[in-house]
């Protein structure tokens, strides 16, 4: 074997060995210096890690594989953090018919270089649970909430620095189909507002007509996400909610169980809780008549408007006084002729009425009375109301 052949195959083996010490894995834990875990986005879960390269000067092959983890190929992005002038990333390459690139790093000298990686990973849940222990008068709660976090995407995390798109960042390692429970947030004495909920579209409007007469009206603890209750720094994920309360016997009652969708900050969250009898409300239309008639050349009825009159007896049989949320509806286009109380436009046919009925007396339930004279416009015979049956008339 002459000079030059033995000459080439050190040089073969120089660099096979090069390469072979420049293989990243990402199975191999002992090599991330740092991991994030981003869980902004329901779908996927953004992962970003640090680790340290040992690059020779020169061109530099590093493989990055990840077979039996979920990642998306194509959200794998590297980033140079020491040198970025000195080190450049040239290509990358996926090799056929593998969970795997490769990339092709140019640097200038030999370094350790610390580079971040970052990639999308599937099959990691985060669940927002709540717990709320409210006091014996129902005028506030102990509020904590709970991060369930549920890896089934393939990879082990020893340890990483866990971000939610609200909140304190936390430490956290958490095993391929492993599950973790962690306390996220706990406020005491977050102040509550017990709310009653007539629905007019859901709700019969008068419970004399059915034969069960004793209908039960939704109630709910009312929360406001602003800094007087002692949150409204972020908004509040959505998640399911076990309302309880202290019985003031050094115990507590299950009041329900609720699920809640995501509150904005200064928005008000609603944990409902069950149903009471203690208040009654009996709706009926007044009367409905047809004015404004627009005739066809035939003398053909094409389009009226009509006048119309609601009028609901709100009955509150409690001892201590209530706060009625009275939600009413009227479909189309339509003007407000009269009304004697004030409503709030949550869209274009929904109203909304906050009523406070006092407390009962010896001479009977605490009485209350909402009246409302509209006008509903442009209306088409034999087009009806997009409204239950059961209130038809």
């Amino acid at each position: 074997m002459n000079s030059k052949r033995i000459k080439l195959i050190v040089i073969v083996l120089l660099v096979s060995t090069a390469i072979v010490q420049a293989r990243i894995k990402l199975v191999a834990l002992p090599e991330r210096a740092a991991t994030v875990i981003r869980l902004d986005n329901p779908q996927w879960t953004l992962i970003e890690e640090e680790r340290v390269l040992t690059l020779q000067q020169g061109l530099n092959k590093v493989d990055f594989s990840w077979k039996g983890v979920s990642i998306d190929a194509d959200s794998i992005r590297l980033r140079v953090l020491d040198h970025p002038d000195k080190v450049t990333l040239l290509n990358v390459s996926y090799p056929p018919d593998e969970a795997a690139l490769v990339w092709e790093i140019s640097s200038d000298k030999d370094y350790a270089e610390t580079v971040r990686i970052s990639y999308l990973l599937r099959n990691i849940d985060r669940l927002i649970t709540y717990k709320a222990l409210a006091d014996k008068a129902e005028t506030a709660v102990d509020l904590t909430s709970f991060l369930v976090l549920r890896n089934f995407s393939g990879e082990d995390f020893e340890r990483a620095r866990v971000l939610l798109d609200y909140g304190e960042a936390f430490e956290q390692g958490i095993d391929h189909e492993e599950t973790k429970q962690m306390l996220f947030l706990k406020v005491p004495k977050v102040p509550i507002t017990k709310v009653w909920t007539f629905d007019a579209a859901k709700l019969p409007w008068d419970p004399e007509q059915l034969e069960n007469k004793n209908v039960g009206i939704p109630v709910s603890y009312e929360i406001v996400n602003d800094s007087e209750s002692g949150l409204g720094e972020f908004a509040l994920w959505g998640g399911k909610a076990r309302i309880f309360q202290d019985d003031g016997h050094e115990s507590t009652i299950f009041l329900g169980e609720d699920v809640t969708a995501l509150v904005p900050v200064g928005e008000k969250m609603e944990l409902y809780i069950g149903d009471s009898r203690d208040i009654v409300v009996t709706q009926r239309k007044m009367y409905e008549r047809q004015i404004n008639k627009r005739y066809n050349k035939r003398n053909q009825l094409v389009l009226y408007d009509t006048d119309e009159q609601i009028t609901a007896k709100i009955e509150n049989f409690k001892d201590s006084p209530a706060v009625l949320t009275m939600i009413q509806h009227i479909p189309g286009q339509w003007e407000m002729k009269e009304c004697n109380m004030e409503y709030e436009k949550k869209d274009a046919s929904t109203l909304e009425f906050e009523i406070k009925l006092p407390a009962r007396s010896e001479a009977g339930p605490a009485t209350e009375e909402l009246k409302m004279h509209y006008h509903r416009r442009n209306v088409r015979p034999g087009v009806r109301p997009q409204i239950s049956p059961q209130f038809r008339r």
